[in-house]
């Protein structure tokens, strides 16, 4: 029993506690025997802004409800008063299903840089649980963390079914949910459902971040456009399941859950265990989907574990996959890569099919050691003359996985995830291995740290291609702690090679989100390398992250994925908005192409430092004209895509919203085909001259007119204050 009665809670007197960033505050609702209240999330307000009465006070009692008000928390609990959905559910052998946070303290920090954090530590002695939520806002990004961490303070195991890393508060003129789902090949699809009392909700149960459900969510409000209008949007930073959920209150807004997704007793917390949930990424922004991808961008780039704690140029990549397959052959391989290295190629990645017995899919992964049949000499040689060509080298594994046919599984088939009774699902003819398992993860340290010791590798593509199914371990689901392994894993290898850079590639875009990035460099968008495919999944992509590590190709043609063909100019002009490369054998170039290609590398070379770690904003001038433009907004690169024939006898004008409406700016045409001038024959120059001046108010208003062009095809124009 308790001695606490409703007026106990009601009659507390509230403090009201804030954190601000440049473009947005947070506003919650303190008291010492409760858990925070959300009174606010949204635009800047005065540092000394605060409600004008507590929460209770401005919502009059509706009929046919409890005596007791509960608003929406920090971290709502069932069974007291909340009838929404949880953000904590969890017993003790059936017993203790119902919380309440009975006591609470904060501790404030302004410490960290460009930062403020609020912890709140909240105790229910009933349950006998403790929560520590910690909300950090940093001023550079106006990115909102939050991440909650569970503590069993009582004498028997405590059985988790979910715990919210964050529950966020959205206000009531919310509209629309944005969300990206998609397929292999097809990543970063957006899809939009208007709001309701039905409530949204997303779970992934793959076991990696998924292809066709990306962890991450846009909120639209009133007006909601690219370069204008409120939106919120959030990220859970997490490589494995997860869930969201978007529930409808009853003063018309709503309450945004985002956490762990966790399989039936995965987690059961032994006396004295604490459980942290992932980090949960947040922001608002008053600027349009724009200007949230660019708060995302900024703090995305303060996660990234770059190599001496800063970026370096973004090397033009020949990744061997599409070049060669498994046909490995040293010679051959070597003269690959002096045709790279004659375009302009910096770093040559030789991908699947170097290792042990890997004649196709079926078989070798697990050992890994060169092919004795393809490499005799091992591939020190190859590593070697790469190098001397001027590039770097770069190898593909993929550790997580094991083929029936190896040494590796005849020899330790218990190393394997399985489910006692139940069948070895495979997929691409391969088994997950429990890495997890101290003994399983030292094999894969020591192979691969006698790769990284014995050959030049500066990077490695870390590839996992296959969701994860009968995902146990001794009779228990193993879904969480095989993230935490991969984590681990990738953390020694980093720790041991600080130097090195690594992709994360999943079947392409099949594990890209804030939780792996927090241990690699680079992530494989898709594994499509259609160029017209490509516009729509980078441009998704780009809502969450910055261009400098969206792995963006040039492929061969007919693509390999679509069967369909674009111009080399227009592929080439899709790849330049990301970490250019390409993913083609060279040799089968015709002199022409070759030197097209010559110059779109040299191209991007000159623009890299100015397309990446720069602002990026997108834009859609109708008639199947996109656009994107990143830079600042006194030098811009500004890249346009048609993708269909155009249904308009003129064509669209693309408006620039970002430019300084005051200055002046000369607009030239800089790729490589701009000197064809009208004899293009899909720009029929309507950039006459080719360097136009024009004031910034004219070009944010009425527009530039792009010329007429065929579909997929693209231009890349500078748009600069003269010097």
């Amino acid at each position: 029993m308790t001695d606490r009665t409703t007026d106990d809670l009601t009659r507390s007197s509230p403090q009201y506690l804030s954190l601000h960033g440049r473009h947005s505050s947070v506003v919650l609702e303190f008291a010492a025997n409760e858990a925070p209240l959300w009174r606010y999330w949204g635009p800047r307000l005065a540092d000394h802004t605060a409600p004008p009465s507590s929460s209770r006070r401005v919502r009059p009692a509706p009929p046919a409800s409890l005596e007791f008000d509960q608003p929406l928390s920090i971290a709502p609990t069932f069974g007291m008063g909340w009838f929404g959905r949880a953000a904590l559910l969890a017993h003790r052998s059936g017993e203790h299903f119902s919380q309440q946070w009975q006591s609470c303290t904060f501790e404030f920090d302004a410490a960290p840089p460009n930062a403020q954090c609020l912890t709140f530590t909240l105790g229910d002695a009933v349950a006998a649980l403790s929560l520590i939520v910690t909300l950090r806002l940093d001023a550079a990004s106006d990115v909102l963390t939050i991440q909650s961490s569970l503590r069993n303070d009582g004498k028997s195991i405590l059985d988790l079914q979910w715990l919210a890393a964050a529950t966020l508060a959205l206000p009531d003129h919310c509209r629309n949910v944005q969300y990206f789902t998609g397929e292999w090949a097809n990543e970063f699809q957006p899809e939009t459902q208007t709001l309701s009392r039905a409530g949204w909700h997303r779970e992934n149960l793959r076991g990696r971040t998924s292809h066709d459900c990306f962890p991450g969510a846009m909120i639209l409000c009133d007006g909601t456009s690219d370069h204008a209008g409120h939106v919120y949007g959030a990220h859970l930073g997490w490589s494995g399941n997860h869930a969201q959920y978007i529930e409808w209150q009853h003063d018309g807004g709503y309450q945004w859950q985002l956490g762990e997704w966790l399989a039936p007793g995965e987690v059961r917390l032994a006396p004295g265990e604490t459980l942290a949930s992932p980090i949960a990424f947040a922001a608002f922004s008053p600027n349009g989907l724009n200007g949230l991808a660019q708060c995302f961008h900024t703090g995305v780039r303060a996660i990234l574990p770059w190599p001496n704690q800063a970026m370096s140029p973004r090397r033009v990549h020949l990744n061997t996959w599409e070049a060669v397959y498994f046909a490995h052959d040293g010679a051959d391989l070597a003269a690959l890569a002096t045709s790279a290295a004659e375009l302009g190629v910096e770093r040559f990645v030789l991908d699947d099919g170097w290792f042990h017995g890997r004649e196709g899919d079926r078989a070798g992964l697990g050992d890994w050691w060169a092919d004795e049949r393809k490499y005799p000499d091992g591939m020190l040689p190859l590593a070697k003359h790469i190098e001397a060509c001027g590039m770097s080298f770069g190898l593909w594994v993929e550790p997580e996985m094991v083929n029936a046919d190896s040494d590796l599984y005849r020899a330790h088939p218990d190393w394997a995830l399985q489910l006692d009774g139940r069948p070895l699902l495979t997929g691409r003819h391969q088994l997950v291995l429990d890495i997890s398992r101290a003994d399983v993860a030292e094999y894969l340290f020591t192979r691969l740290q006698s790769l990284l010791t014995s050959l030049p590798i500066a990077y490695v593509k870390w590839d996992m291609n296959r969701d994860l199914a009968g995902a146990g371990s001794n009779g228990r689901a193993a879904y969480r702690r095989h993230v935490f392994a991969l984590y681990k894993l990738l953390a020694r290898l980093r720790a041991a090679h600080p130097a090195l850079e690594i992709e994360s590639c999943a079947s392409g875009g099949g594990r890209i989100d804030y939780g792996i990035l927090g241990h690699t460099h680079r992530v494989w968008a898709s594994d499509c390398n259609d160029a017209l495919a490509r516009v729509g999944i980078q441009r998704g992509a780009l809502r969450w992250l910055p261009p400098e590590i969206i792995g963006a190709h040039v492929g061969s043609v007919p693509s390999h994925t679509t069967g369909r063909s674009q111009s080399l100019a227009f592929r080439a002009a899709v790849a330049l908005s990301g970490h250019f490369g390409l993913e083609m054998d060279v040799r089968k170039l015709s002199l022409d192409e070759r030197a097209e290609l010559t110059q779109w590398i040299a191209l991007y070379k000159r623009l890299r430092h100015e397309l990446h770690q720069s602002t990026v904003w997108q834009g859609n001038a109708g008639d199947g004209v996109v656009w994107q433009a990143h830079g600042t907004t006194t030098s811009l690169i500004l890249l346009v895509y048609r993708l269909t024939p155009t249904a308009q006898r003129w064509v669209p004008r693309i408006r620039l919203p970002m430019l300084d409406v005051e200055r002046e700016y000369i607009v030239e045409r800089i790729d490589p085909n701009a000197h064809l001038g009208p004899s293009l024959p899909y720009a029929s120059n309507a950039l006459n001259p080719v360097n136009n001046t024009a004031r910034g108010d004219w070009l944010v208003n009425d527009g530039i007119a792009s010329p007429r062009m065929l579909a997929e095809t693209a231009l890349v124009l500078r748009i600069a204050i003269p010097q």
